[in-house]
């Protein structure tokens, strides 16, 4: 019998980048002191700092587009249709870096088993993140390793698809077969297809040993713009919590175990704490009746502007 070894597999790493000179830098670091073998593509949105020319001269796969032209899950699904063959695409943001020298390898090892789909690997907070954003990552990215499927839905909730892009691994037949990455979502395409995976009978997986350094220092106006996005995601799909339900009592969990994370040291955190989380549901809300919002308006309070001036602004 023969035994596939994670080096085996043919694997890409694909990096979106734009004006992210610095964290680039970083990232190529990390990627260059990996053990596992791997090719490393970048998609550079027209960037003006000086991250395009760092990039075509440390990676031999540099494609560039305009900025207009760049859209979550479209952008992504043009890498691998440009660069097909691989057996694993590992997609990571310019902001995030490999832990340590094994991460790519760990994050690889699961598509040893031939029904694994897709791989989500573990956060942890930046050096300079602050007390919330440190409980951000404690709270969703655990040491576990979990393998979830279609039969987890109803333990798991939404649970079940759970993924990041800035640090997730896809088997490429496997994309295919659900239809890559879509073009029409404002973001959470890794959520989309994580779906559209497990719904078709696939496993996925989240691999607490394969390790990345990401988070955000979000303002509350960030946090809102990003909720609010969120719930606009979910408006428009709703096939997706009609599949695998709502986030049900997590909110009030979160809510819960950042105060304890704070603690009575940290107790003039806890207003705050609470008014970011309200906020977060109000926008979540807020997004999810987003079909009676002006246009004009979504495209002040959204994160994500460039959806609002694209094709699938309107609700289709």
């Amino acid at each position: 019998m023969t035994v596939i070894e994670p080096n085996d597999l043919r694997v890409a790493c694909i990096i979106p980048t734009y004006n992210g000179k610095r964290e680039l830098e970083r990232l190529l670091q990390s990627l260059a002191q990996q053990h596992a073998t791997h090719d490393v593509l970048v998609v550079d949105s027209s960037s003006s700092d000086g991250t395009t020319e760092l990039a075509r001269g440390r990676v031999e796969n540099v494609v560039v587009i305009p900025g207009a032209e760049f859209n979550h899950g479209g952008t992504r699904q043009k890498m691998v249709n440009d660069f097909s063959g691989y057996d694993v695409y590992v997609f990571l943001t310019q902001d995030a870096y490999l832990e340590d020298p094994y991460a790519l390898g760990k994050i690889v090892e699961p598509f040893l088993d031939p029904e694994v789909a897709a791989v989500c690997g573990r956060q942890l907070p930046h050096h300079d993140a602050n007390p919330l954003a440190q409980h951000a990552r404690m709270f969703n990215y655990p040491e576990t390793t979990e393998v979830k499927t279609k039969s987890d839905i109803s333990r798991l909730g939404i649970k079940t698809v759970f993924m990041s892009n800035s640090f997730a691994a896809y088997r490429g037949t496997a994309l295919t077969e659900v239809g890559g990455f879509p073009h029409h979502v404002i973001f959470a395409e890794d959520m989309y297809v994580t779906a559209q995976l497990v719904l078709a009978g696939h496993k996925v997986v989240y691999a607490g040993s394969a390790a990345c350094r990401h988070s955000h220092n979000y303002t509350l106006l960030e946090e809102f713009r990003r909720y609010f996005d969120m719930g606009v995601f979910h408006s428009r799909e709703p096939w997706i919590r009609e599949a695998f339900g709502g986030a049900g009592g997590e909110g009030l969990r979160y809510v819960k175990s950042e105060l304890g994370f704070l603690g009575l040291k940290r107790l003039y955190l806890w207003p705050t704490a609470v008014l970011r989380n309200a906020l977060k549901l109000l926008a979540y809300k807020l997004g999810q009746r987003e079909d009676r919002l002006p246009l004009a308006l979504k495209r002040k309070v959204g994160m994500y502007k460039g959806y609002w001036f694209g094709p699938y602004a309107e609700k289709q």
